[in-house]
């Protein structure tokens, strides 16, 4: 074979590796899973089924508390929301859901959030969305954007944002968006019953390590 056909079989072979190493490269970086997302799966079903348990009483007594007036606080770690995720989210409310989403997690360090699912769309990876809740003004929930993987590679944030926007549509919240640098912000305005006498409002979220701390009051409404 003289050279120049040979240089060509050279540069094809090394371009057909080259391209195979990438594609080897974006799928186990598609495959990668979080630390915090492989240790809440490997929990034990029996310590889920206390967290869960936990979760749902934590939930009950925060709804009793805000029906009264006064101030009121809850702390719910992120080990109860898993269990509530792996056992109640299941057994109750199995349609919740999309077929291709499955396992939800979180974790939770300070000032920020972590959510992450596997997701199966003819290759399945786990999907994570960082977030930074904070309450700017009574009854306003902001949920900052600060970023989105598939396993270890970046996604757009254009579907999250529109999922965003269908579920608050879907659970009729008032939802605008804004800007903070260069991440999107979420402005959630929790609605009010003017029906009622008392109006409940949440005036501040705050995330420390494993912990979410919920605070508000309640009051008598002013006629």
């Amino acid at each position: 074979m003289s050279r120049r056909p040979r240089r060509i079989v050279v540069t094809v072979v090394g371009a057909a590796v080259f391209v195979a190493l990438v594609l080897l490269g974006l799928y186990l970086a598609m495959r990668h899973e979080p630390a915090f997302y492989r240790e809440a799966m490997g929990i034990k079903p029996a310590v889920l089924e206390k967290a869960s348990d936990r979760m749902l009483k934590k939930i009950g007594a925060l709804q009793s508390a805000a029906t009264k007036q006064g101030r009121w606080q809850a702390v719910i770690s992120d080990e109860e929301i898993n269990g509530w995720l792996a056992v109640d989210l299941l057994r109750n409310h199995p349609n919740t859901l999309p077929p291709s989403v499955r396992d939800p997690r979180v974790a939770i360090e300070p000032d920020e959030i972590t959510l992450a699912c596997r997701y199966d769309n003819g290759v399945t990876t786990v999907l994570s969305l960082t977030l930074q809740p904070y309450v700017p003004e009574p009854n306003v929930v902001a949920l900052r954007i600060v970023r989105g993987r598939a396993g270890m590679l970046p996604v757009p944030l254009k579907k999250v944002l529109d999922g965003l926007s269908k579920a608050a549509a879907d659970m009729q919240l008032r939802l605008k968006w804004v800007q903070a640098g260069s991440d999107p912000v979420a402005m959630l305005s929790l609605p009010e019953d003017d029906d009622a006498d008392r109006v409940v409002r949440i005036e501040s979220i705050e995330l420390t390590k494993g912990n979410i701390h919920v605070s508000g009051i309640t009051e008598r409404r002013k006629r």
